[in-house]
C-alpha cells in the first residue's frame, strides 16, 4: 500500500500551540506511518493560499493525501477547498468554522471535515475566570485575536455571555502572538487615555499575548510597573510547558487547556483514507479552566481583596 502524505498547513510557527500543533502531528505521523509535511503562513492568508495552491495544482504524484489547515485569515478558503477536493485531496479544517463543508462533502470522494477547540466554550470559562478573580467587579483590559478570527470572535462572544455585569472590558488587538501583543499593548499605554483608565485584571484570548502584555507593562516606570504588575494576568491554550508552566511560576492567575488537535486529525484522516469512510462532519474539543474554577474561587477568597481590586491606572 502507498505510504500516505499529509500537508499541516498552521498560521505561524511563533505561537506556542502552533508550534505543539506541528510536534503533534510529526509525533503522531511517525507513530502511524505516514509523511507529514508542515508549513506555515506569517499570520497571512493570501500566503496561505498561494501555498495550498501549489500543492494543489502540482504534479499528481507530489500532490498530498489530504490537507489539514488552520485558516490565517478569515475565511477558510472554500475555493481552494473546492481545487482540492477535484484534485482528490482530503481537506481537514482545524479551529475555524467553515460552513461549505456540508456541500463539499456531498459532491467529493475524499475525507472532508472540520475538528475544534469549542471556543465559545473556551470564552466562556475565561469569562467565569474573571468573575472568580474579581468577585467584586472591576475592568478587564482584554487581548483579542484578529477582528476576522471566528475564534476570536467566538471566544469574545462566550466571554461576554459568561463574565458578570459589574466587570467592564476594554478591548486591544493581537495577532496570536506575544509580539503582537507587546506591540499592542505598549502603543495603548502612550495614550493619555490610558493613564485615567482603570484596570484590574488582563486577560488574553492566548497565553503568548498575555506574556506579551507583561513585557509591556514591565518596561513603564518603576513604581506603576509595581502596581501593573501586582494585578492578575490570564490567558487560553495552557500547554505544559508554556501556560500551565506560567500558572505554577505566577506568571499568570489562570489558562484555559486547549488540547492540540491535529493529532486526532490525522489518525481520523489515515482510517478513513484506509478504509474508504467519511469521519464526522465537524467534531468540538472541550477545554479545561487552568486551575479549575473552584480553586480560582477558593484562591481569590484567601487574598486580599485589595490586592485583586483597585485602579491600576498608569
Amino acid at each position: 500500500m502507498k505510504k500516505l502524505s499529509f500537508l499541516v498547513s498552521l498560521t505561524n510557527g511563533d505561537n506556542d500551540y502552533q508550534q505543539e500543533q506541528a510536534a503533534a502531528a510529526e509525533k503522531t505521523g511517525r507513530r502511524l506511518g505516514v509523511d507529514v509535511q508542515i508549513v506555515h503562513a506569517n499570520n497571512d492568508a493570501v500566503t496561505q493560499s498561494q501555498q495550498l495552491l501549489h500543492f494543489i495544482q502540482g504534479s499528481a504524484a507530489a500532490r498530498p493525501d489530504a490537507i489539514m489547515l488552520e485558516p490565517a485569515g478569515g475565511t477558510g478558503f472554500p475555493q481552494v477547498a473546492r481545487a482540492a477536493a477535484a484534485a482528490d485531496i482530503g481537506w481537514v479544517v482545524l479551529n475555524h468554522d467553515a460552513d461549505y463543508l456540508s456541500k463539499l462533502r456531498l459532491s467529493c470522494h475524499v475525507p472532508v471535515f472540520s475538528i475544534s477547540a469549542d471556543h465559545e466554550e473556551v470564552g466562556k470559562i475565561q469569562g467565569m475566570q474573571f468573575a472568580a478573580l474579581l468577585p467584586q467587579g472591576g475592568s478587564v483590559l482584554y487581548l483579542e485575536g484578529p477582528a476576522n478570527s471566528s475564534a476570536a470572535q467566538q471566544r469574545a462572544a462566550g466571554m461576554n455571555r459568561a463574565k458578570p455585569a459589574n466587570i467592564q472590558v476594554k478591548t486591544l488587538r493581537a495577532n496570536w502572538t506575544e509580539q503582537s501583543a507587546y506591540h499592542s499593548v505598549s502603543s495603548w499605554l502612550r495614550l493619555r487615555t490610558s493613564q485615567q483608565t482603570r484596570i484590574d485584571l488582563v486577560g488574553a484570548q492566548d497565553d503568548s499575548m498575555a506574556v506579551g502584555a507583561r513585557k509591556a507593562f514591565a518596561e513603564i516606570a518603576e513604581g506603576e510597573r509595581t502596581r501593573w504588575l501586582k494585578i492578575p494576568f490570564t490567558g487560553c491554550d495552557g500547554l505544559p510547558k508554556t501556560g500551565q508552566a506560567w500558572v505554577r511560576s505566577g506568571v499568570l492567575a489562570a489558562t484555559i487547556y486547549i488540547r492540540p488537535n491535529t493529532d486526532l486529525a490525522l489518525e481520523m484522516l489515515t482510517e478513513a483514507i484506509r478504509t474508504g469512510s467519511q469521519p464526522v462532519e465537524r467534531k468540538l474539543l472541550a477545554a479545561e479552566s487552568i486551575p479549575s474554577l473552584e480553586d480560582l474561587t477558593r484562591r481569590t477568597a484567601k487574598t486580599d481583596p485589595g490586592r485583586l481590586h483597585h485602579s491600576a491606572g498608569v
